[in-house]
This record gives C-alpha cells, sequence and structure tokens, in this order.
C-alpha cells in the first residue's frame, strides 16, 4: 500500500465516523515522523475513541500494520501511529489547546 493510499484510508475512516475539521498536513521534508498528520476532532470521548478504532480496523482491512496507539483510555488525544501516516484525534476541548496546525504551520495543508 502506497502512503497516499493510506492516507486516503485514514481521512476515509475519520470521515466515516463523523470526525470534525478533519485537515492533512503534508510532513515530507518537515519532519522525520511520519510523512503526512492526518488531525481530526470528535465531540465526545466516545466519539473519538471512535473514530481512532475506525482508522485502526480500516488500516488492518487493507493490510497494513498499525505501529502504536497513544491515547487511547483517556480520549482527549489519541495518536494512531500507521508508519508514514500519523492520525491525531482530539476531543473539541484539547484540540485548540494543542494546536497541531499552528506548531507545524510550515507544513503545507492537503485537500483530500
Amino acid at each position: 500500500m502506497t502512503k497516499e493510499t493510506l492516507l486516503q484510508v485514514a481521512y476515509n475512516a475519520a470521515e466515516d465516523k463523523k470526525a470534525e475539521d478533519i485537515v492533512v498536513l503534508n510532513m515530507e521534508g518537515i519532519s522525520l515522523l511520519a510523512d503526512f498528520f492526518v488531525i481530526c476532532t470528535g465531540n465526545s470521548d466516545r466519539q473519538v475513541q471512535s473514530i481512532a478504532k475506525e482508522i485502526m480496523d480500516k488500516a488492518h482491512e487493507e493490510g497494513h500494520e498499525v505501529k502504536s496507539v497513544e491515547g487511547f483510555d483517556s480520549a482527549r488525544w489519541i495518536l494512531v501511529d500507521l508508519g508514514d501516516v500519523v492520525a491525531h484525534v482530539f476531543h473539541k476541548d484539547e484540540r485548540s489547546y494543542y494546536n497541531l496546525e499552528r506548531l507545524w504551520r510550515e507544513a503545507p495543508q492537503m485537500e483530500i
């Protein structure tokens, strides 16, 4: 699976679970962590966990390994590491506080 396909899988999974304010940052040449960040918001702990689980499930269905998951139990900021793509699923109360878009402002936003 190409990294672009994996990006589309993660984006679609978040969209399918009604994630809000989905932003994709192109991190190529900016960060060694990943080539793409998918950043999105859920309105409740349950929705945040549902979005993250859907991203993991869809990646598995496509034969891609989930490298690690952080923050699932607290459901405030769940990080799903898929290798080339890292999904950041925020609770609505946490998204503006961490403001990854500002932190990584040199990364161009992509339209999916």
